[in-house]
């Protein structure tokens, strides 16, 4: 099922929650992303808040450490009964298991855990020569999947310019979550490998990672229920 992730890169809960209250009459609430910023500077209990409204939660952390830690890092965030969360695939498939270990309750569920190939600000140059990584970037992003799905994960974030390879590589059922979305008539900011959110449909993404398009607008609202319109329904607004 497709769906569009509102990226909530607040600094303060009070700033989350205001925007999250203007979608507090809709008939769909958004799914959250909380990421590093808000997460640091509202700890779990901002996690707890937005759950309770009913709001879906990924928990964008994007662990990258030695295996044990990761492990017991995520037998903490499997407590806050997010429905997805993240490692780097770079991280290796030994961390990426212990990952998946340490999210596992006792009763056998977890959250949905995907693995970041390269962050969509990363260009195939910098992958070059800031971390002498001399494959072509499509290459890399379809071997750090291949790495994810060995390890048991369900499915990886990358640019939805690579969610064709990453589906050819480990077949449909594996998850391509895609940041990188902006509208056609819209700015790139810092972001490098994007595309809008109906071309991300067509490119096989799963969930795309919508930020500022959505969260700056003059009309959040409005510019949520476009991306919705444009990926999972397949409408050209422009």
């Amino acid at each position: 099922m497709k769906d569009v992730i509102v990226a909530c890169d607040f600094s303060s809960a009070k700033d989350v929650l205001d925007f999250l209250d203007k979608f507090a009459g809709c008939e769909r609430k958004p799914f959250v992303k909380i990421g590093m910023e808000l997460f640091y500077a509202a700890g779990p209990e901002i996690v707890r808040e937005i759950k309770g409204r009913g709001h879906r939660i990924f928990l964008d952390l994007k662990l990258h450490d030695i295996p044990n830690t990761v492990r017991k890092t995520m037998k903490v965030l499997s407590s806050l009964d997010v429905d997805m969360t993240n490692v780097h695939a770079a991280g290796t498939v030994e961390m990426m298991k212990a990952a998946l270990e340490g999210l596992t309750r006792e009763d056998g569920t977890r959250p949905l855990l995907i693995a970041v190939t390269q962050l969509t600000s990363t260009s195939e140059e910098r992958m070059r020569e800031d971390l002498l990584i001399d494959r072509p970037i499509a290459e890399v992003i379809s071997h750090y999947a291949a790495n994810a799905k060995s390890a048991g994960l369900d499915g990886v974030v990358c640019s939805p310019l690579e969610a064709s390879e990453v589906k050819s590589a480990c077949g449909q059922d594996f998850m391509a979550v895609t940041p990188g979305i902006r509208f056609a008539d819209a700015a790139s900011d810092d972001q490098v490998r994007i595309t809008t959110p109906l071309k991300a449909r067509t490119m096989g993404s799963d969930f795309i990672v919508v930020g500022r398009p959505i969260t700056a607008a003059e009309d959040p609202v409005a510019a949520y229920n476009r991306c919705v319109n444009e990926f999972i329904y397949g409408k050209d607004n422009c």
